[in-house]
């Protein structure tokens, strides 16, 4: 099994459309997400106008498209990076697939583009994502109470974040 990312290209649009409106996948989006054809198309336009600040990577298995995620930069002089919408289409999960996908963008944001800290939310419902950002290496930092409105209801966010020296600690273990 060989996992790999590579950024979103318009050929993909298909693929997008299909992944986030997925019943499996699309609860566990942000709410605030632009998941509609025309939202992703320009949100793959901004990516591709914006490379050093943004991105919509393609997560491959085995070279066939299994899954996406994106990063945006949060701050140039502290170089810090923000992630999410990783979603996994339900063919392909129990792979272990997205926490691969993770490590791949953690090292390249951190490595090639040079960002110092990768910060992630994930809402407080979402177990499944929770483990998945602990497997992944990321440190749980704290928690946003009632931070969303969901539905009939608030909800938390829990805050991640991982380090490049957390990065080179699990690379040395590996």
């Amino acid at each position: 099994m060989s996992v790999s990312i590579r950024r979103a290209r318009a050929d993909d649009l298909d693929f997008l459309v299909e992944l986030y409106h997925d019943e499996d996948v699309r609860p566990f989006l942000a709410t605030s997400g632009a998941y509609e054809r025309d939202g992703i198309a320009e949100r793959l336009a901004r990516a591709d106008e914006e490379a050093d600040a943004a991105g919509l990577m393609i997560v491959e298995l085995d070279g066939d498209p299994a899954g996406a995620m994106a990063w945006e930069r949060r701050n140039v002089r502290s170089r810090i990076a923000r992630v999410g919408g990783l979603a996994v289409h339900p063919r392909f999960r129990g792979r272990r697939v997205a926490d691969e996908a993770a490590r791949l963008l953690q090292r390249h944001l951190i490595r090639a583009l040079g960002f110092h800290r990768i910060e992630l939310e994930i809402y407080g419902f979402n177990e499944r994502a929770q483990r998945h950002a602990e497997r992944s290496g990321f440190v749980r930092e704290g928690v946003k109470r009632k931070a969303y409105r969901r539905h009939d209801g608030w909800v938390d966010g829990i805050l991640y974040a991982l380090l490049e020296e957390d990065l080179d600690e699990l690379e040395r273990a590996r």
